[in-house]
């Protein structure tokens, strides 16, 4: 047994192991230690990434929120002010109205008055010439002069 090669391969390899297994598990458990030691690096940097994230997120949310309620407040705004402006045309357009129809009511009224002063001059004409006429078949010389004299006479009473 001591002569044969195989047992002194053996003796060796176990010696070789023996040797080389300090080194060998140092170093193995050093690159097992450096790489727990970079994932657990990674995951902090994760943690810290996930809460800077949801910090960012809140802001978003409160950013979108603030928005939102900005964007309404807008909405309401010109929604009163386009409520405000279409009160005031229609009061604008009320006023016009009445004042166009006050207008219209007074230019009526006008020709009206204007119609009617023209009737009443045609019918003084008509009566005038018709008295004329009446006066020139039907009186005398005589009647003419007593009519003058009575006309005459009354001034005097109708001056005062």
């Amino acid at each position: 047994m001591l002569a044969d090669p195989k047992f002194w391969v053996a003796v060796s390899f176990f010696l070789f192991l023996a040797v080389a297994w300090k080194p060998l598990i140092l170093r193995i458990v050093g690159l097992l230690d450096a790489r727990g030691a970079k994932i657990r690096a990674e995951i902090e940097e994760a943690r810290t990434l996930r809460a800077e994230a949801e910090a960012m997120l809140r802001r978003a949310e409160a950013a979108r929120a603030a928005a939102e309620q900005e964007a309404a407040a807008l909405v309401a705004h010109a929604r009163d002010e386009a409520q405000r402006i279409a009160a005031a045309a229609r009061a604008e357009l009320d006023a016009t109205l009445k004042r166009r129809e006050r207008m219209a009511l007074d230019r009526i009224a006008a020709a009206e008055a204007e119609a009617a002063a023209a009737v009443r001059n045609a019918a003084a004409d008509v009566a005038v010439a018709a008295a004329r006429t009446l006066i020139a078949q039907s009186l005398s010389a005589d009647g003419h002069a007593a009519l003058v004299d009575a006309a005459i006479a009354d001034i005097p009473q109708k001056l005062h």
